[in-house]
């Protein structure tokens, strides 16, 4: 007998990524719970809950404890926009979380700084596997893009060659969109990759019930004074297609 394929929760941060999962969807049908549209239905067959993280941290893991206790998903799929940080990590490129940390998180001097007290940690890791799983549909999807935007969109947004990066995520209640707030994470935290408002929360709350967990991010800027992309276009024409892609391909395999 062929096991059962996981229930997984499909998490976008953002309404436009959210329509394109749910336009990959033939059943959905949605409850709402504890202010949330949650999404149960089928995509390639396997059984999916779709929701809207909500922002920040707080809001992120009130709907990972919900996901998890309430409808009983096994792993969970983050997909979302970040601001670049790391060297080379360029607008249009993919960050895959190997690990989450809270950049914000300072209980000094009781305990180091950015560790989070009672976990004896400040880096939470995803899931290997399911990260693995994730990687190669985002190289197959990058390999694709061509057809997937059309020229015009690659051309607006400058995407000549997109790359996959895997590592360090930073997360935090704090809207990173300054050159001066980027420079002092990098100085701090020279490994991230990039920044963003909820990762890390559903980080913590997945390895609290031992669920496994992926986190991408599609790198909409650079968080600083530079940023000048069109983000509403940007969002619609190359993040949401990133996403139903990627999400699209993992879950056809």
């Amino acid at each position: 007998m062929t096991a059962a394929a996981p229930r997984t929760a499909i998490v976008s941060a953002l309404h436009d990524e959210l329509a394109g999962v749910l336009a990959l969807m033939p059943d959905e049908r949605r409850q709402t719970l504890a202010g949330r549209d949650f999404w149960r239905g089928h995509l390639h067959g396997q059984e999916v809950v779709a929701v809207l993280s909500g922002i920040g941290k707080v809001a992120a893991a009130t709907t990972a404890t919900l996901l998890i206790q309430h409808f009983g998903v096994q792993r969970i799929v983050f997909t979302g926009v970040a601001g670049g940080l790391g060297a080379g990590v360029n607008v249009g490129d993919v960050v895959l979380a190997r690990a989450l940390l809270q950049h914000d998180m300072d209980a000094s001097p009781l305990f180091p700084r950015h560790e989070v007290p009672g976990y004896g940690r400040s880096r939470f890791s995803t899931d290997d596997a399911l990260t693995d799983a994730l990687a190669r549909a985002c190289e197959r999807m990058l390999h694709a893009l061509p057809q997937h935007l059309g020229a015009d969109t690659l051309q607006a947004f400058g995407l000549r060659a997109p790359r996959l990066h895997q590592g360090l995520v930073l997360s935090g209640d704090r809207f990173v969109a300054t050159t001066q707030e980027s420079r002092v994470l990098q100085r701090e935290l020279p490994e991230a990759l990039a920044v963003e408002m909820e990762g890390a929360a559903f980080a913590q709350v997945c390895h609290d019930f031992r669920v496994p967990l992926a986190v991408v991010r599609t790198i909409s800027d650079r968080a600083d004074d530079a940023a000048h992309v069109d983000f509403p276009r940007f969002l619609r024409d190359v993040a949401s297609r990133y996403s139903s892609g990627v999400l699209n391909m993992l879950l056809s395999t």
